[in-house]
C-alpha cells in the first residue's frame, strides 16, 4: 500500500516505523518528514494541501495519515476527501474539539460530559468576577492552538488575573488568546486516553501517562511532553468502562448530532477525582510522546487500523496489544523549551547488547540529515523507547538506550514513570 504521512515529529516517525515493520511491503511518503524519516520513505516539500492532494492522486496514494493538529484544524481532511482520497483524521468542523477550547467546553456542557466548572469569555470583567468565586489554584486557558502551552495554572487570584489580562490583550498567545476559559482546578491524577474513531465505532487504546514538566519531580515549565509510559496501573476495568460510557460514547453521538461525525483519534485528557473521570480537554490526534509508546505495543496491523478507521469499517477488526509495558524518554535540545538551539551532531553507539537490540528503539523527531549524519536541530530531538514485562524493566531499558545517544546539550528527565513506580 502507498501511504502518505503528514507531520515531522516522533509521533509520525513511530507510526511509520511500525508500518514499515509489517509483513506486507508499504511505500511511505512524508510531508515534510524529518532527517530520519528519509530512511523509511520519501520526504516531500509540498506545503499547499490542494497540491499535496493532487500529488496523492497522481502517485496512487491509498491512505493518508495526519499526525499533527494544525493541518486538521486547517481542513486538510476536507480537501483530500473532496478529491476522493482516503485520509485518517477529523474534518475541519470536528477538529474544533481541539482547535477551539471554547467550542470544546461548550460541547461538553451541552452533552452532559463531566468537566470542570468554567466560564468562556472575551470580557476581562466577567473573567475576573468568575475568578473571584474559585478557590486557588485556578486554571486559565487560551482558546486557540498554542502547541500544548496555552494553559496556565495560577497559584493565586492575582496570578490568574495577570494571565487573563495577558491572554486577552494578545500579549501571551496572540490571536489564540483573544477568548479565554477560566476553570476550577481539579485535584486528582491525570491520564491520557486515546480512542481511534470512525464516526460511529471506536477502539480504546491502553491508558498512558505523560510527563509535561521539563525537570525531574515535575518541576520547571510545561513542555510538549518529556516522556510517557503505558499501560498505566492507575486504570482498572471499571474506570475504562466509565470513560467509554460517560465520555467517548456521548462525544461520538453528540458530534453526529452536530453534523460533524468524529473520525480520527480522540485524545482525552482526563483527571481522575475520587475514582471518577473528569474531562480536562480533547485533542484530535495522537499525543506526542504517548504515540511513541502506544504504537509499539500493538501486535495487530497498524496500517489496517488506520485504513479501517478512515473507511468507517472499524467494526470489522479487533486491535491486539502485547502484554508488555512501554516507557518513552524524550531527549531535548539544550535550550528547550525556551529558545532555539544550535544544531548538534547526534552520535548513536552501535548496539552490542541483545536486550537493548530486542527491547528498545529510537523514534526521531527534531532532527535533520546532512552528508549521512543526523543533527539535533532544536526542540524535542528523539524518544528512547523501552519495552518490558514490568514498567521498571521497560524504564530501565529505555534509559539504557538513552545512555547510547550523544549530542551536545542533550537534556532529559531521569524519573519517567515515577508515578507508577
Amino acid at each position: 500500500m502507498k501511504i502518505l504521512i503528514l507531520g515531522s515529529g516522533g509521533r509520525e516517525y513511530s507510526i511509520a516505523r511500525a508500518i514499515s515493520n509489517e509483513a506486507v511491503n508499504h511505500k511511505l511518503y512524508f510531508q515534510p518528514g524529518n532527517g530520519a524519516t528519509s530512511e523509511l520513505g520519501t520526504n516531500l516539500n509540498i506545503k499547499d494541501y490542494n497540491e499535496l492532494a493532487d500529488f496523492a492522486i497522481t502517485q496512487g496514494i491509498e491512505l493518508t495519515i495526519v499526525g499533527p493538529e494544525a493541518p486538521l484544524v486547517d481542513g486538510v481532511v476536507d480537501i483530500f476527501k473532496a478529491k476522493g482520497l482516503t485520509i485518517f483524521g477529523p474534518s475541519k468542523e470536528a477538529a474544533q474539539l481541539e482547535g477551539s477550547k471554547v467550542y470544546m467546553k461548550n460541547f461538553l456542557a451541552k452533552y452532559n460530559i463531566p468537566t470542570a466548572r468554567y466560564i468562556e469569555t472575551d470580557s476581562i470583567e466577567d473573567a475576573f468576577k468568575f475568578t473571584d468565586t474559585l478557590p486557588t489554584p485556578i486554571v486559565v486557558k487560551a482558546d486557540g492552538l498554542c502547541a500544548g502551552k496555552g494553559v496556565i495554572i495560577a497559584q493565586s487570584h492575582d496570578e490568574a488575573k495577570i494571565a487573563i489580562s495577558e491572554m486577552l490583550s494578545g500579549k501571551s498567545f496572540g490571536d489564540a488568546g483573544k477568548k479565554v476559559i477560566v476553570e476550577e482546578f481539579l485535584d486528582g491524577y491525570e491520564l491520557s486516553m486515546f480512542a481511534v474513531c470512525d464516526g460511529k465505532d471506536y477502539i480504546l487504546l491502553p491508558a498512558a501517562q505523560d510527563h509535561k514538566r521539563l525537570l525531574d519531580n515535575d518541576q520547571g515549565p510545561n513542555t510538549g511532553g518529556m516522556g510517557a509510559y503505558a499501560p498505566t496501573p492507575l486504570v482498572d476495568e471499571t474506570l475504562y468502562q466509565k470513560v467509554k460510557e460517560r465520555i467517548i460514547r456521548p462525544t461520538l453521538d453528540g458530534m453526529q448530532a452536530e453534523g460533524a461525525p468524529f473520525e480520527g483519534v480522540l485524545f482525552i485528557g482526563i483527571m481522575v477525582v475520587n475514582g471518577e473521570p473528569i474531562t480536562l480537554e480533547f485533542n484530535v490526534r495522537f499525543g506526542d510522546p504517548e504515540c511513541e509508546i502506544l504504537i509499539p505495543l500493538m501486535t495487530s496491523s497498524v496500517s489496517d487500523m488506520f485504513l479501517k478507521a478512515s473507511t468507517n469499517r472499524l467494526s470489522e477488526i479487533s486491535v491486539e496489544f502485547s502484554k508488555l509495558f512501554a516507557v518513552g524518554v524524550v531527549m531535548a535540545s539544550e535550550n528547550y523549551p525556551y529558545s532555539s538551539s544550535t544544531p548538534a551532531e547526534i552520535i548513536v553507539d552501535e548496539v552490542h547488547h541483545t536486550e537493548i537490540a530486542e527491547y528498545t528503539h529510537i523514534s526521531f523527531a527534531g532532527v535533520s540529515e546532512e552528508d549521512g549524519k543526523l543533527y539535533a536541530n532544536g526542540g524535542r530531538v528523539l524518544v528512547c523507547v523501552g519495552l518490558g514485562e514490568t514498567i521498571k524493566q521497560a524504564r530501565d531499558r529505555a534509559y539504557m538506550r538513552c545512555g547510547q545517544v550523544h549530542f551536545a546539550g542533550k537534556k532529559l528527565r531521569t524519573d519517567i514513570a515515577y508515578q507508577a513506580l
